[in-house]
């Protein structure tokens, strides 16, 4: 069973190489539509993979694959199969998966599965190299060489004016802070690009002494057969905004996952283990790491878990832990009208989000099934509210609560919430986000659906992320319409609508109502956005979409991008 699931796991990474391999061609062909196609099909490999495994186990060994003592003495064979292994904690995660496709969740424990991994958590042996090093006293040569040295195929558009501008960066943010000499600085660079969307990301680090500053190139096809550089990062917090949970995950050549999520936590400290593996393209190991932190957190902290600030959801019943910065969220069983969707069609908005380009403005998710927690964490009210809208989904055994389905998120403070105590600037800088986040969604082919403040959230760096997904729907299915005016007296005379309405009709004039007497913000709202009040806005995306359009957004301010003499035209879809 052991070697089963061992070869199941080969096969499977070695066609998970594969797709990022081709990363680098999809990029140079500025092939985008594969970009986006090739994503989804890397996250159906992986559960392709785990059935195939699991149909070979019922025919290697003729007793009950079911039988968790035969699992126990398998994890015990299969830790010393994958012992040393440089992949080994995604190894291990593909054995749990392979265990929970026949099993409950109930039924973790770590005799049987790696609830803990077999390895000890360390920095990475020295006998592995995953970057290159640059050393020398001529910054401008060193980029050079970077540049040049790097695994395109394609030429520069101008890499003089590339090297200008990455070098007038490099002396305003880094040259101010060394501490050591200008000619000890030591460049690493990763050895593997990392492609998302319509860039390519340079990863490294500048070593000065005992600090570090991170280092990412970010380069761009300008779709005539030749490369830019477009910007050039050197601080934590703008890599962390390129590393964010509202982002995809990117395609890296990365066969040696531990060691690159080491070099990247080095350089993003703040970042936790699975929000790097999601990022790196595993987030079923990320589901792993996740569950991991969790243990560990609720081990070393008190605090129960509480109904969630805010407007309470129709679909939707929220929790979460004051000391976690995590929201659980639980399908009701029950929605209130005017929601007529289902259980199943909730589910399905979800995983379209988690296989959609999500460009910076949907929050990942994580799902999971049968999640054990200790009862005495959760308050009284919390626990009255689950029981009374969640019955079917919840489960008392014993101290324990078992959570049949659930789906985790990054909490963020509601947008409504934080408008209550935001100042003019704050309020002003929130609307031209929130404006922004519906232009960026629609221009990649996805309307929220539901668009209420209370949907949307703000992170840490000020963006606004939409993450209430079970409204959303594909922009091109929507049938934007203005409001018929009434012919006669009596149909303006008439309650409620005297007009037809069809299930996929939508109305743009009527999205003044989303912002519920906060006049304040919906005139900060108009000044800059009123053009989402028309439905040509609209239906020049519809038209733009269907011929084929792709959009640009990165994940750096309009401001980092350097000055190339050039009109990108989209720059009311940028950051």
């Amino acid at each position: 069973m052991a070697k089963t699931i061992l070869n199941g796991f080969r096969s499977y990474f070695a066609d998970y190489l594969n797709s990022t391999l081709s990363a680098k061609a999809r990029f140079e062909k500025a092939d985008w539509h594969g970009v986006q196609q090739a994503n989804v099909d890397r996250l159906e490999m992986y559960k392709a993979k785990v059935a195939q495994t699991v149909m070979y186990l019922g025919m290697v060994t003729n007793k009950d694959i079911a039988d968790l003592d035969l699992w126990a003495e398998s994890k015990k064979a299969y830790t010393q199969l994958v012992f040393n292994f440089p992949n080994f904690e995604i190894a291990e995660t593909f054995f749990n998966s392979v265990f929970a496709d026949l099993h409950d969740h109930d039924k973790i424990n770590d005799d049987i599965i790696y609830v803990l991994s077999s390895h000890m958590i360390e920095a990475p042996a020295a006998e592995y190299s995953i970057f290159v090093r640059y050393e020398g006293d001529d910054r401008r040569d060193i980029f050079r060489r970077i540049l040049k040295e790097s695994e395109f195929s394609l030429p520069g558009e101008d890499i003089e004016l590339d090297l200008d501008c990455i070098l007038s960066v490099f002396c305003s943010e880094v040259t101010p802070n060394l501490i050591g000499s200008p000619d000890d600085l030591k460049f690493d660079l990763l050895e593997s690009t990392f492609y998302r969307s319509k860039a390519a990301y340079m990863v490294g680090r500048v070593i000065d002494g005992d600090q570090t500053f991170p280092m990412a190139i970010v380069i761009l096809n300008n779709e005539k057969g030749q490369l830019y550089v477009d910007t050039a990062i050197f601080n934590t917090d703008d890599l962390s905004v390129i590393f964010s949970f509202t982002r995809n995950h990117f395609m890296v050549d990365a066969p040696l996952p531990y060691q690159y999520a080491h070099f990247l936590k080095t350089l993003m400290p703040k970042k936790l283990d699975y929000e790097i593996y999601n990022s790196l393209g595993f987030p079923k190991h990320a589901k792993t790491e996740f569950y991991r932190q969790l243990v560990h957190h609720l081990d070393s902290s008190n605090d129960q878990f509480v109904i969630a600030p805010g407007i309470k959801g129709m679909v939707m019943t929220v929790f979460t832990l004051p000391s976690y910065n995590i929201v659980f969220k639980i399908i009701k069983d029950k929605f209130a009208p005017p929601k007529e969707v289902t259980h199943q069609i909730v589910r399905d908005k979800y995983r379209l989000v988690s296989r959609h380009d999500r460009i910076g403005r949907m929050a990942d998710t994580q799902d999971f099934d049968n999640l054990v927690f200790p009862l005495d964490r959760f308050s009284p009210e919390l626990l009255e509210e689950l029981q009374k809208v969640a019955a079917s989904t919840i489960e008392i055994r014993g101290d324990k609560l078992v959570i049949k389905h659930l789906y985790t998120e990054r909490y963020m403070t509601p947008l409504n919430i934080y408008l209550e105590t935001a100042n003019d600037e704050q309020m002003r800088s929130a609307m031209e986000e929130y404006g922004n986040c519906i232009k960026q969604l629609a221009a990649a082919n996805i309307f929220p659906g539901d668009m209420p403040l209370k949907n949307f959230g703000v992170t840490r760096h000020a963006r606004v992320v939409f993450y209430d997904y079970d409204e959303i729907a594909a922009l091109t299915d929507c049938n934007f319409r203005k409001i018929p005016q009434p012919r006669t007296e009596e149909e303006e005379m008439q309650a409620g609508t005297w007009y037809t309405v069809g299930p996929d009709d939508i109305f743009p004039e009527e999205f003044r109502l989303f912002f519920s007497g906060n006049t304040k913000a919906r005139r900060m709202f108009e000044e800059m956005h009123s053009d989402l009040y028309d439905v040509d806005f609209w239906q020049g995306l519809q038209e733009k979409i269907r011929d084929g359009f792709v959009l640009d957004v990165f994940p750096y301010r309009r401001a980092k991008r350097f000055d190339r003499g050039k009109e990108s035209g989209l720059e009311v879809f940028s950051d």
